[in-house]
């Protein structure tokens, strides 16, 4: 995998670029498809969140942003990271880094259950290879014991052994029940939907074909390697798997790279989108609270006092961290 992250960063630098050869309005509508993925992945994230610390869409959908950035540099998890950062640094969020760092695990289950049908299908239709197929076999068995480690988890935290711990008194409230899980997964399932088919699409304009088949394939593939902890950077990770099963299927190398290149550009770029929204939405929103406090001041009127960000526990809004998950025992 490293050898071909390195064979795409040489590809991209001494090819032209990998979107030239596709048609501008198909380009487009892949954009659009991964900008509204991004809206159904940010939804489902929200619902693994308590109601009184849920973020905002807005926020979550601008952390997907800047995870989409960061990886183009750095390795695997530090897509996580940002994530945490840009959501907890966005104002109005109520939730601690714990509650998103759980979110996050939460997330990544969803992630596997929502791919496990479209791994096994890709499984079953696929022409490749015992090693694609027996990749895109593991992906599959991943999902179902992720869904089975989600329904058990709530019985799990609210068990006596486990109220015990500190962690477990903390975890018990926050479990998310079986109605949220069941809204997260078809949100997050309507986002790899949608990712698929703008897959489907790039690989029709890009010379491969319309194939629905190679389109999970190239999907699961970039999934897969986006959970590696360690490895060169998470974008250039997630190039080298989908070319690797793209080769492994048949198609040329050149235009496996190509594609996969032009994905991760794309993707990259609607993530860009995002986070620069985020900031400048927010930018203004502050440009008119100032505005409407300078014309209070001048007015004579009492300038409007706004909250500042804060998580329970912090400036004395709601318990403090000690008192989290319950007394000591």
């Amino acid at each position: 995998m490293a050898v071909l992250a390195f064979l795409a960063a040489r590809h991209f630098a001494t090819s032209p670029w990998p979107l030239a050869g596709g048609q501008p309005g198909v380009l487009v509508a892949v954009c659009l498809l991964l900008l509204l993925a991004q809206a159904f992945k940010a939804l489902g994230w929200g619902r693994l969140f308590a109601p009184d610390e849920r973020p905002r869409s807005f926020a979550l959908a601008a952390g997907n942003g800047g995870a989409a950035l960061i990886g183009v540099v750095l390795p695997g998890r530090f897509d996580d990271a940002m994530r945490v950062a840009v959501v907890r640094r966005y104002p109005g969020c109520r939730a601690g880094v714990r509650a998103l760092c759980l979110s996050l695990v939460m997330l990544g289950l969803i992630d596997s259950v929502a791919l496990a049908p479209l791994a096994a299908a890709a499984a079953v239709l696929v022409g490749g290879g015992i090693g694609v197929r027996a990749g895109l076999t593991v992906v599959a068995v991943a999902g179902i014991a992720a869904a089975g480690l989600l329904v058990a988890l709530p019985r799990l935290a609210g068990s006596e052994r486990a109220l015990r711990f500190r962690l477990g008194r903390w975890l018990n409230p926050r479990t998310t029940s079986r109605r949220r899980l069941s809204e997260a997964w078809a949100l997050v399932s309507a986002c790899w939907l949608l990712r698929a088919f703008a897959s489907f699409l790039l690989l029709g304009t890009l010379g491969v074909g319309f194939s629905f088949p190679l389109a999970l394939l190239l999907l699961c593939a970039g999934a897969a390697a986006a959970a590696v902890p360690i490895g060169p950077a998470g974008a250039a990770t997630q190039v080298g798997a989908g070319a690797a099963a793209l080769i492994g299927s048949g198609v040329a190398g050149s235009q496996a790279l190509a594609v996969t290149l032009a994905g991760g550009a794309l993707g990259v770029l609607t993530g860009a989108a995002i986070f620069l929204a985020a900031i400048v939405w927010r930018a203004g929103l502050s440009l008119a609270d100032r505005r409407m406090d300078r014309r209070a001041e001048q007015s004579g009127h009492i300038p409007i006092v706004r909250a500042e960000r804060s998580a329970p526990g912090e400036l004395g809004l709601g318990p403090p961290p000690e008192a989290e998950g319950g007394t000591t025992a």
